[in-house]
């Protein structure tokens, strides 16, 4: 049977379209299949200036001059995400809205000619939030990571955009709503007879 870890991650982009926008910034927790924390990193990502949009800029506070002096080199962050990982696991992707930073991740390990290390599975905290919500029986707003977070009381509505805090936040948030998850029924459904 193949052992899992998962990487809780976060990217902060240029824009929303991997075609058109680069990663400024990369933050990353590994963990073993329970949770148990084996490392955390985080990058600025030197991004192509034309290719960070002003509202993107102004989401992560993204400073030409601060990404050039602390950031390193696309290829540099990768290769080090790739060598903090264990040999021998499946590394599962975890997040919010965790495909999108796989989108960009993806594109990024192609570009830089390295080989993508993530399993093809991930793991989402919206569909563990929404489907908390089913068994709770609670209604919902939104499905991003401040509602989550905000009502499980780990977060203000304001939160500054950062990769490793926003990685952090997620397995926190994670770990809340596993923690609440218990044998009940689904409002609707028929009570189960063991």
């Amino acid at each position: 049977m193949a052992e899992f870890s998962f990487l809780f991650l976060d990217c902060e982009f240029g824009g929303l379209d991997p075609e058109l926008h680069d990663i400024t910034e990369v933050g990353v927790i590994l963990t073993d299949e329970r949770l148990a924390e084996h490392g955390e990193k985080e990058w600025k990502v030197i991004p192509r200036p034309e290719r960070v949009t002003a509202e993107a800029a102004a989401i992560f506070h993204y400073d030409e001059k601060l990404w050039r002096e602390e950031g390193v080199p696309v290829r540099q962050a990768l290769t080090e995400l790739a060598d903090m990982l264990p040999a021998g696991r499946k590394i599962v992707p975890a997040g919010q809205n965790v495909r999108m930073d796989v989108l960009f991740l993806e594109k990024a390990y192609k570009a830089c000619g390295i080989a993508y290390p993530f399993d093809y599975h991930v793991i989402d905290l919206a569909t563990l939030y929404y489907s908390w919500t089913l068994v709770a029986g609670e209604s919902i707003e939104a499905l991003s990571l401040r509602q989550a977070a905000t009502h499980a009381g780990l977060a203000e509505d304001k939160v500054e955009h950062r990769a490793l805090a926003d990685a952090r936040l997620t397995l926190e948030t994670f770990r809340h709503y596993i923690g609440r998850l218990a044998p009940r029924p689904i409002p609707g459904e028929p009570a189960r007879r063991d």
